[in-house]
């Protein structure tokens, strides 16, 4: 018998029952995985940007979260010896007609309470020399960390705590034991009192086994990356982000300097014909059925049809994607890019086609539901975990755990 049993071993479930753990010393922590590791999807796959939160909206969860979650990761680092480094990155514009836009991205970003600059073009190839563009913001809080390795940070804390993480351990069905929830598995049944569901991908499937409504239904997007080649490298010093277009929900393809030294370019993003489907071929007749039956998805598509034709081109096409990079560094070429790895976004959509553009936590009777949790979540997480257990501690009858 489980007081809190998450569903979840990515960077959001080790951050709630890291903070549970806090919160409750002596409560009894499950952690549920299906699969053989921990983070081994959208965190273990992601850029490993520290973000400062200049994309989103005043006042939203992910602008404060992020925000904040911003500095309590860094400081997470540090206190434990994590590689991660401030190394701050550009936003440009490349041509005149983005100009307005970098003007609204530096009133958010002010509004947003972050350290952030207009700078010139010539100021902008000071710190990146070999980018083109008609000017810039310079973002100083902007950071790169390995989050896996955040990720085996918080599980041995969680350990320490006497938390139990259980990996291979795929969630069948939610069933009722009176007052308590019975999560049953193919490792065995576990009951608990509360269950938190961090499902990623599968979110809003483990929610409806919870006999709750998830609000929205989760498409999986891909994004694929290329690597510049070792000899290359010196073309990127920092993150190189273009001025996203606010009419469409990605950022663009972008430069990211990671930990290890290697440079990502990417991603695009693309409907992925499976939930955990990171190859092109990829593909789950379940998964894709419920995608393409879903009325959200086809509104999402007329809407945005222009952009989705070009990133499926570039996703097809190395030549289309190495002329999207060559707008913010011309001298990249096709022979200086290498595939690797992609990424699967679990994006939540509505039925009217809008996506779900901040953080969505559903709340059930006896249950916290993570539905919404793309980036900026693993810059976030300790700041999610902290939120999702202040929802938790509303529910009376935690009262005799919060006691013990």
């Amino acid at each position: 018998m489980y007081d809190f049993a998450i569903i979840g071993g990515g960077i959001v479930g080790l951050s709630t029952g890291l903070a549970l753990g806090k919160r409750y010393p002596n409560a009894r922590i499950l952690i549920l995985e299906k699969e053989s590791q921990l983070a081994f999807h959208q965190t273990g796959n992601n850029s490993g940007v520290i973000h400062s939160g200049i994309y989103y909206k005043p006042g939203s969860f992910k602008a404060k979260f992020c925000r904040d979650g911003s500095r309590s990761m860094v400081e997470f680092c540090q206190e434990h010896g994590i590689e991660h480094e401030i190394c701050g990155k550009v936003i440009v514009a490349t041509e005149e007609q983005e100009l307005p836009r970098l003007e609204s991205l530096l009133k958010r970003g002010l509004e947003n309470g972050l350290e952030v600059q207009r700078i010139s073009p010539e100021a902008v190839r000071e710190i990146e020399p070999h980018v083109s563009c008609v000017g810039g913001i310079r973002v100083s809080s902007t950071g790169i960390v390995n989050y896996k390795q955040v990720c085996l940070k918080y599980a041995e804390l969680i350990q320490k705590q006497g938390g139990d993480l259980r990996l291979n351990t795929k969630v069948l069905k939610i069933s009722r034991s009176g007052k308590n929830q019975v999560v049953e598995t193919n490792k065995g049944n576990f009951e608990t009192q509360v269950i938190v569901n961090c499902a990623g991908l599968h979110s809003d499937r483990i929610a409806k086994l919870g006999q709750v409504e998830p609000q929205a239904k989760i498409v999986p997007f891909r994004g694929e990356y290329y690597e510049l080649t070792p000899e290359k490298r010196y073309l990127v010093k920092t993150l190189i982000y273009p001025v996203p277009n606010p009419d469409f929900p990605f950022l663009g393809v972008h430069f990211t300097r990671m930990i290890d030294n290697s440079v990502h370019a990417g991603p695009n993003a693309v409907l992925s014909l499976k939930r955990e489907g990171y190859k092109k071929t990829d593909f789950d007749f379940k998964d894709f059925a419920e995608v393409i039956t879903y009325p959200g998805f086809w509104k999402l598509a007329a809407k945005h049809a222009p952009e989705g034709i070009q990133e499926i081109i570039r996703s097809f096409s190395k030549a289309a994607f190495v002329r999207s990079l060559q707008k913010l560094i011309p001298e990249v070429q096709a022979e200086d890019l290498v595939p690797t790895h992609a990424g699967v976004r679990a994006q939540a959509l509505m039925n009217n086609g809008s996506l779900v553009d901040d953080f969505l936590i559903v709340q059930g009777e006896n249950s916290i539901h993570v539905c919404n949790a793309p980036s900026p979540a693993a810059t976030s997480s300790l700041e999610i975990g902290k939120a999702i257990v202040a929802q938790i501690a509303q529910l009376s009858h935690l009262e005799t755990v919060a006691t013990k």
